[in-house]
């Protein structure tokens, strides 16, 4: 199977700087991720953190017909 898709791209011109792009993408993200956790404040991430035990739900009614 690894021998059709290397045989692939090897008649791709150009195909050897998608990997590189595909890792500096990766690369940047987290590292933006990193610096963004270590960066926010902690009265932001506790208040996002209580969202979901506060009692402000939504009641639907039921609409019978």
């Amino acid at each position: 199977m690894l021998k059709f898709i290397k045989g692939n791209l090897e008649n791709i011109e150009g195909v050897e700087v998608y990997p590189i792009i595909s890792l500096l993408i990766f690369f940047i993200f987290f590292t933006a991720l990193f610096w963004w956790v270590f960066t926010t404040k902690k009265t932001h991430i506790e208040a996002v953190s209580n969202i979901p035990l506060e009692d402000d739900t939504i009641i639907l009614k039921e609409v019978t017909s």
